[in-house]
């Protein structure tokens, strides 16, 4: 883990390996000034010379302004790096991200991952920002306090060991009781961000049913939760202040008392005995800043661990070695095919063995749950079989450099999104360099120029996040726009026309076989009427093909098809679901 958030210092690494060098003159003039502090009493005013109190206080003077100096420097440079640092972690997760495999981001909750973009790494950058000058003048504070009071009165120095061996076994019991709450209080922090983003997200849905508060229910439930470990945590640390303060005055009371022996034996000045005073206090100080470390640094683990784990990831699936970077045509085949989304689960797909020729359009149709969508997403490789193979262009999908395929092989997704931008940058998702007229002919393709052309600003008409200001059927047709500027030779259409009414559907399907003939079309739909025209339609049940024939054949022999058939020329177009009919 340690490694692994070191190695984002990168271009920072100068300015956080500095910083140190800056606290450490820092520390230094800090430590000189209570020892000349002392000189000025015995030597100037005790001793009624005048000219000893100018000249100690003038080094006084150049040991701040030096002290002051070096400390904005190390300042400045440890905020530099540990910004630096939180935005190349930033980064590097983002970057991994991009490349994860739809079944890696199923490992990770979309809360979870925004938690650790954002929180976690905040964490970080105050704990390296402290690391950087706390750890290191802390130590150095102490380490060079104690030297100068054994240097003044060894005996005395006694009382600051008793004090520190005090201080450090009981933060040593109090940090490793916290440790543990802090790492479960990040866990907590994801349930939240999930109950905020899942309600966010889907606050519609919660209005049209009325449920606002039983989401305030589970808000409330996740922040108390989260409330509660944080007052344990916080109630644990908040000692160590009380208890610092009664170490230090127990300090002083007894510096107090041995140091006024020592002055009236004559083995201590008063100088000395206040710059003890102020010694006391900076290593009492030093130990209290290396408490507040370790709780940060305590916290910060279980962030740095997080965020490691994302960094670290390594996607599912890669390109090969020597990839595949031409599909020749859009030929698809599955030979004995079988999927499971999770390794050792229950199979999605059974023994599929299907041949589909380049330029044919395919139809799926089957119950909920059947493996239609599956089917799709082996063909663009959004996952990898677990046996058997996927071959486009008689290639087997594996061989293929990830883009190359993706870029030939278009899948329109069942939940249709737009991004924040105006029409024509979502269409040029499509192909960056699209023209205008490009983006207009293939939006008449979709069907979608003729709404699009009636907003007031046609193509820069402003799609809010999400696609919210325009209809579910609107937001697919700009999809399937989007899809066909790519050029294709597989476009695959996961119910991506379900909000569509059946004239625009039947419209876009004859546009499709007009003027996009020698694309591989397939169509994964509910719906009889968008499939019916295909060359050939297969019927998934449970996972597995119970049938691949035209339509008519299908009708003629094929009994869960007639059934879906029947059901939606008699009743209506509804979701089919051949388990309900079986039983």
């Amino acid at each position: 883990m340690f490694k692994t958030l070191l190695r984002q210092v990168r271009q920072y690494k100068w300015a956080a390996l500095l910083t140190p060098v800056w606290t450490t003159a820092e520390v230094v003039m800090g430590i000189l000034i209570p020892y000349v502090t002392a000189s000025i009493i015995d030597k100037g005013i005790n001793a009624g010379n005048i000219g000893n109190v100018y000249k100690y206080g003038a080094l006084m003077l150049v040991l701040a302004c030096f002290s002051l100096l070096f400390g904005i420097l190390a300042a400045r440079f440890a905020a530099y790096s540990s910004t630096g640092l939180a935005a190349n972690l930033r980064e590097a997760m983002y970057r991994n991200i991009q490349r994860f495999s739809f079944s890696d981001i199923d490992k990770f909750s979309t809360a979870g991952l925004v938690t650790r973009m954002t929180t976690d790494v905040s964490n970080i950058q105050s704990a390296f920002q402290m690391l950087l000058r706390t750890s290191f003048r802390a130590p150095l504070n102490m380490v060079s306090a104690l030297f100068m009071c054994f240097f003044i009165n060894g005996k005395l120095s006694i009382i600051f060991l008793v004090a520190m061996l005090v201080l450090s076994v009981f933060l040593t019991v109090l940090i490793s009781r916290a440790a543990k709450l802090f790492k479960e209080i990040f866990k907590r922090y994801d349930d939240l961000n999930g109950v905020v983003q899942e309600n966010v997200s889907a606050i519609r849905v919660v209005k049209a049913f009325v449920r606002e508060n039983h989401e305030i229910s589970k808000f409330d439930k996740a922040a108390l939760s989260l409330y509660t470990l944080n007052v344990k945590a916080e109630g644990l640390m908040a000692l160590n202040h009380p208890v610092m303060n009664l170490v230090v005055n127990a300090s002083i009371i007894a510096l107090s008392w041995w140091g006024a022996h020592f002055i009236v034996g004559g083995t201590l000045t008063t100088g000395q005995l206040t710059s003890l005073f102020s010694y006391i206090t900076t290593i009492l100080g030093a130990l209290m800043m290396l408490s507040m470390i370790i709780v940060q640094l305590t916290q910060s683990a279980a962030s740095g661990t997080r965020i490691a784990e994302v960094i670290n990831e390594q996607p599912d699936m890669d390109n090969p070695g020597d990839p595949v970077m031409q599909v020749a045509d859009g030929a698809v085949d599955f030979d004995h095919v079988y999927f499971s989304y999770k390794k050792g689960g229950d199979y999605a797909l059974e023994d599929i063995d299907l041949h589909i020729r380049a330029g044919e359009t395919i139809g799926i149709i089957g119950g909920t749950g059947s493996g239609k969508s599956s089917l799709g997403n082996l063909v663009s490789r959004l996952y990898d079989v677990s046996e058997g193979s996927v071959r486009v262009g008689g290639v087997d999908v594996r061989r293929y450099d990830m883009q190359v395929l993706r870029g030939e092989v278009v899948m329109v997704l069942q939940k249709s999104t737009l991004f924040s931008g105006t029409i024509l940058e979502n269409l040029r998702w499509g192909k960056p360099d699209a023209t205008l007229e490009e983006c207009r002919e293939a939006c008449r393709q979709a069907c979608a120029d003729e709404f699009v052309q009636g907003f007031p600003d046609g193509y820069e008409t402003r799609i809010d996040q999400g696609g919210t200001n325009v209809s579910g059927g609107q937001r697919q047709r700009l999809c399937i726009a989007r899809a066909l500027l790519k050029h294709p030779k597989v476009l695959i259409l996961d119910d991506s026309t379900s909000a569509v009414d059946t004239a625009t559907d039947a419209r876009i399907r004859e546009a499709f076989m007009q003027r996009i003939p020698g694309t591989t079309k397939i169509i994964i739909s509910q719906r009889i009427l968008s499939i019916r025209d295909a060359d050939r339609i297969i019927v998934m049940d449970n996972g597995r093909v119970n049938g691949f024939d035209t339509h008519d054949n299908l009708l003629r022999f094929n009994e869960i098809y007639r059934d879906i058939y029947d059901m939606q020329t008699s009743g209506g177009e509804g979701d089919f679901d051949a388990n309900a009919l079986k039983n």
